[in-house]
């Protein structure tokens, strides 16, 4: 499979199976779709070439024929129209055996803020307010622990709602992992998402000596995040935490945090809110579409998307802009290794949720991930009983990409490993479908991405 495509003047072919990605000319890229199916059945040059004059193709023939010569040298080097070697290792890939290797401990179920789109309902998930109990978090993580095999680096995220209303046990926990750490060979990675209100100078000390990563939720320029993420009365929150988040991003040396921000249909032109973001200075950036149901104010519609596409890459070709003057920043959609990549699991089946990510809730239920908390028929068991729904896990664990009709014939599903598993259930019902505008923006996520990588190296 090849998918062939121009962006910011770059003629690109993908092929999708290898990961195998070229910068072409003119001709190169109107003769590769057209010759796949030659070079698949293994006909000759002569055919290629007579196929290609039939198509009245405006290039001279000596350079046709150079360019159906390095079409071929691509073929024979693995680069192009290669085989699919995934599906082969399919059935061997859903008996695998796993282990947990990371847990999302939702310490507080409860905020201080009423953000608009927020799924966990001002931080109740659907039931009720709680704090999470330090003899909870201890049984979660001693289950982490003894359901992690041989793994050594652990994941640990305290999460919300907002965890610094429970902090001190989010303290303590941080000091229990530790403990646990030399005398079952693991170490824990831990990271604290926050909305910043009550963020002070002794949290961030803690943090930075413990935090691998820090989460810092604000939407871009002020009077979006103002609108989306206000105080349960009301008035804004943007001048509260810019401050913060910005002494939070320098004194990690604008590594190991980023600030994430959700996008909504009230601002369609949320490249400003990236750039917004950019220029308060921050390095690591995210700012995510909002998952909404259509009977939402703030949902996209179907007229929308065209335009989110023009904004990304717009956004693209700023990044290049900004990079190749010195002021780059990280944008978390467009970060893409097209060298290594991620491992054939991720490739596969994503982030692993009810399977190796469990969320676990104040009172130690366990869920496949944090979306799913509150939806009792995924209630996994608790940090008591361990895993109860042996069949609900088995069913994460058989989700992956091809598992998914919509993916098979997709040129991003390598990189997108069929997308989120509490999208596809709250759109169409099922884990193994597919939420379709998440669809749209990641393959032109993956385009963009692939053109700055591209222009980059130019």
């Amino acid at each position: 499979m090849v998918h062939c495509y121009k962006n910011n003047g770059y003629n690109i072919v993908m092929d999708v199976n290898s990961g195998s990605v070229h910068v072409v000319d003119d001709i190169v890229y109107d003769l590769v779709p057209l010759l796949e199916p030659l070079v698949s059945s293994g006909d000759d040059k002569k055919a290629m070439q007579d196929l290609a004059e039939k198509q009245g193709f405006p290039y001279a023939k000596e350079d046709v024929s150079e360019a159906i010569e390095e079409i071929l040298a691509l073929a024979q080097a693995d680069m192009l129209y290669t085989e699919d070697i995934y599906e082969n290792y399919i059935d061997s890939f859903k008996s695998r055996e796993t282990v947990v290797k990371a847990l999302c401990l939702h310490i507080a179920h409860d905020c201080n803020l009423a953000c608009k789109y927020c799924f966990a309902e001002e931080g109740e998930y659907h039931g009720r307010r709680a704090m999470m109990s330090y003899e909870v978090g201890q049984k979660a993580l001693d289950f982490l622990v003894a359901n992690s095999g041989s793994r050594v680096n652990l994941e640990v995220d305290f999460f919300g709602g907002e965890p610094l209303m429970n902090w001190q046990v989010v303290k303590d926990l941080v000091a229990y992992g530790r403990s646990l750490e030399e005398k079952n060979n693991k170490k824990f990675r831990f990271t604290l998402t926050t909305n910043g209100v009550l963020l002070n100078d002794e949290i961030l000390e803690f943090a930075n000596k413990e935090m691998g990563n820090i989460v810092l939720s604000i939407d871009g320029r002020k009077e979006i995040h103002d609108k989306m993420r206000p105080h349960r009365g009301g008035q804004g929150s943007y001048d509260e935490i810019v401050p913060k988040f910005i002494k939070v991003a320098e004194s990690r040396n604008q590594m190991d945090y980023y600030v994430r921000g959700t996008f909504t249909h009230h601002n369609l032109d949320f490249s400003k809110d990236v750039l917004h973001l950019a220029d308060l200075g921050f390095k690591q950036i995210s700012v995510e579409p909002v998952v909404a149901q259509e009977t939402d104010d703030y949902a996209f519609k179907p007229e929308d998307i065209p335009i989110l596409k023009k904004e990304y890459d717009d956004l693209a070709v700023e990044i290049i802009r900004r990079r190749k003057e010195g002021r780059g920043f990280n944008f978390f959609h467009f970060m893409i290794d097209l060298e290594g990549g991620p491992c054939v699991a991720k490739r596969l089946s994503g982030c692993g949720s009810g399977t190796e990510y469990l969320a676990v809730t104040p009172w130690g239920d366990f869920y496949p991930c944090h979306q799913f908390v509150g939806q009792e028929e995924f209630l996994l068991g608790n940090v008591y009983e361990g895993i109860t729904k042996k069949a609900v896990c088995e069913e994460f664990k058989q989700c992956n990409v091809y598992a998914k009709e919509a993916c098979r014939d997709c040129f991003a599903k390598f990189y997108c490993s069929g997308g989120c598993a509490a999208n596809a259930y709250n759109f169409t019902g099922k884990i193994d479908g597919v939420y379709d505008v998440g669809c749209e923006l990641q393959r032109k996520r993956v385009e963009c991405a692939i053109m700055i990588k591209a222009a980059l190296s130019d």
